[in-house]
């Protein structure tokens, strides 16, 4: 009996630990070469949940780190290779509505501006989710 109540315990805290916090992305070196589309867009999409992560618990300084991430991202999604068909002639386009959202998104971060702040993340993910390449 006192082994099984041990392992019911010892299985109970096992189940109990905390999992580990994601690590933040790192910005990219601005003299890197071309990275691949479809590698930008899943970073673009890391760092938009890490932005609503952020926003959620009102870590206003992440949020604003994630916004920087991803105008950086837009940037770097123009000079990307491997570009799927359906997004190169609209690629400039997608990339800077991307940029103008994550810019806005770190002013409104810096304000601690929750309307303001919701309304970008919810086009920025839009924006995210256009930018897959099987749209």
């Amino acid at each position: 009996m006192n082994r099984v109540v041990c392992l019911g315990m010892l299985v109970l805290a096992a189940g109990c630990v905390v999992a580990p916090e994601r690590a933040p992305l790192r910005p990219l070196p601005e003299d890197s070469k071309p990275l691949a589309y479809g590698d930008l867009v899943g970073r673009a999409r890391l760092l938009a949940s890490a932005g609503n992560e952020a926003f959620y618990i009102n870590r206003w300084s992440d949020l604003e780190e994630s916004a920087r991430g991803l105008e950086q991202t837009a940037r770097f999604l123009l000079k990307s290779t491997e570009v799927p068909a359906g997004h190169k002639d609209k690629l400039a386009v997608e990339a800077g509505d991307l940029a103008r959202n994550s810019a806005k998104l770190a002013e409104a971060a810096r304000a601690k501006d929750v309307r303001q702040a919701n309304e970008l993340l919810q086009r920025i993910n839009l924006k995210v989710r256009e930018l897959r390449a099987d749209n």
